[in-house]
């Protein structure tokens, strides 16, 4: 189980796979469920945070490089890639991970670099289409 003790007092200091974006993340409650609290400028997104642990598990029986994929929550995501499976109906929750409608995607840009952060997953840095694999 993945080591999810950072408060918002002492968030992860994360950018984007490409590096062009910065944001914060960390670990907080919400209606009696642990969450990742993403915060991107202005904009909050919300994470289920079991997401962390359930995809390590998929990234680890995929055995290779998944594309990242990611994709606002509007847009559809392409199949096969991690956006694609943070909001599949075959995940372990059976839908999105987001939980705040209007910004439940974006689930392949921000939660990979926590993955990286984390000692799960080695990640790519390319300008675009990034891929990720566990560790």
């Amino acid at each position: 189980m993945a080591k999810l003790d950072r408060t918002q007092d002492n968030p992860w200091q994360l950018k984007t796979p490409p590096g062009t974006s910065a944001y914060t993340m960390h670990a907080s409650e919400k209606d009696g469920k642990k969450v990742l609290v993403c915060t991107v400028g202005k904009t909050v997104l919300l994470y289920d945070a079991r997401c962390v642990d359930d995809l390590h598990k998929m990234l680890k029986a995929a055995k290779d490089w998944v594309e990242l994929g990611g994709a606002d929550e509007q847009k559809p995501a392409t199949d096969g890639t991690v956006e694609a499976w943070g909001r599949s109906p075959k995940n372990p929750v059976g839908g999105w991970y987001g939980l705040k409608k209007g910004l439940r995607g974006r689930f392949g840009v921000y939660l990979p670099p926590l993955m990286e952060a984390l000692g799960l997953a080695e990640l790519e840095h390319n300008p675009r289409n990034n891929r990720m694999r566990a560790k």
